[in-house]
């Protein structure tokens, strides 16, 4: 069973696909948000959620707060469950789009991207997942944060020019990459 963690619909039951989709563990999920907390970057924010699955990832930060969420799944299926948890939850700002992440990220950016939540299947190319990073890497806000889960077992996300990591987190057999826009620390 999946469920949202916390914030307005904290406890709700979300609806996963048959197959094809590997949810994220709501352990992580619930570390994976202290974090993103922490950093202060889920309250109010525009959230991308690339790959997702369920909509788990975007819907947590939805019900914490953010202002839009936006949710990418190529999957017919799997985009259905988005829509229907999306509807079910009734978060205001949610928006679901079913195509491929390749395609989205090489759309026109109207208003930057405060969170970008990457969660691929783990068997996505190194390569394939350079390109969505290379898509989204021009697409961030000043002080936006990029989080991307992999399994423990492949390397580092080779990441885009502009955007560097600042931090990695091991959950079991799941990593989660934080990184954000190079001159962020600057003034």
């Amino acid at each position: 069973m999946t469920r949202i963690v916390a914030g307005a619909a904290g406890g709700r039951t979300l609806g996963v696909p048959r197959k094809g989709t590997r949810p994220t563990s709501e352990r992580v999920r619930e570390a994976l948000f202290s974090r993103l907390e922490h950093l202060d970057v889920v309250d109010g924010a525009r959230v991308l959620d690339l790959f997702a699955g369920s909509g788990a990832l975007g819907l947590e930060a939805a019900s914490r707060g953010a202002a839009a969420v936006t949710l990418v799944e190529a999957a017919k299926e799997a985009a259905q469950v988005c829509r229907r948890n999306a509807d079910a939850l009734a978060l205001p700002g949610v928006v679901v789009v079913a195509e491929r992440a390749e395609r989205f990220v090489e759309r026109p950016v109207h208003e930057p991207w405060d969170l970008v939540l990457v969660d691929p299947p783990y068997d996505l190319p190194e390569g394939d997942l350079a390109l969505v990073l290379a898509g989204v890497g021009g697409a961030l806000a000043r002080g936006a944060v990029l989080a991307v889960e992999r399994s423990s077992r492949a390397p580092e996300p080779v990441w885009p020019h502009g955007v560097r990591r600042f931090d990695r987190r091991a959950y079991g057999e799941t990593v989660v990459w934080f990184a954000e826009p190079s001159g962020a620390d600057e003034t």
